[in-house]
C-alpha cells in the first residue's frame, strides 16, 4: 500500500533538497556588500522613528479590512465561477441553490464593504 507513495516521497525529498542546496549556495556564493542604508530597518516606506510601542492609526486597520474582504471574495468566487456551469448542467435545482448561497455570501461581503466605507476606509 505504501509502496505506491514512494515516488511522491522521493519527489518531495528531492524538492526539499534542491531548495536547501540553492539557499546554501546563494548564501555562500552571493555578493556581500552591507552598508548602513541596506542594514537599516524599513517599514512601509517610512524611516523608523519612535518606539515599537507606538499605536497604529485606525486607517491601517480599515485598509486591511478592505483587503481581506476582497481577498476572501476572490478566493471563494473564482473556483465557484469555474465549476458553476457543471452545477447547472448536472442539476438545475442544485445550480440555483448554489447561486443563492453565493448570493448570500456576496451580500455579507457587500455589507462588510459598506461598513468599511462608512467608517472612512477609502478616504485619504
Amino acid at each position: 500500500m505504501l509502496a505506491s507513495y514512494i515516488p511522491l516521497f522521493l519527489q518531495i525529498l528531492m524538492a526539499a533538497g534542491l531548495a536547501y542546496t540553492l539557499l546554501i549556495a546563494a548564501k555562500k556564493l552571493g555578493p556581500k556588500r552591507p552598508n548602513a542604508v541596506k542594514t537599516m530597518a524599513y517599514e512601509s516606506g517610512m524611516d523608523p522613528v519612535g518606539t515599537a510601542r507606538d499605536r497604529y492609526s485606525v486607517k491601517f486597520y480599515l485598509v486591511a479590512m478592505i483587503f481581506i474582504v476582497f481577498d476572501v471574495e476572490v478566493v471563494f468566487l473564482y473556483p465557484w465561477a469555474v465549476t458553476f456551469r457543471e452545477f447547472l448542467t448536472r442539476s438545475p435545482q442544485l445550480g440555483l441553490f448554489v447561486l443563492g448561497v453565493v448570493g448570500v455570501f456576496l451580500a455579507v461581503l457587500t455589507l462588510g464593504l459598506v461598513y468599511d466605507i462608512k467608517k472612512g476606509g477609502l478616504e485619504f
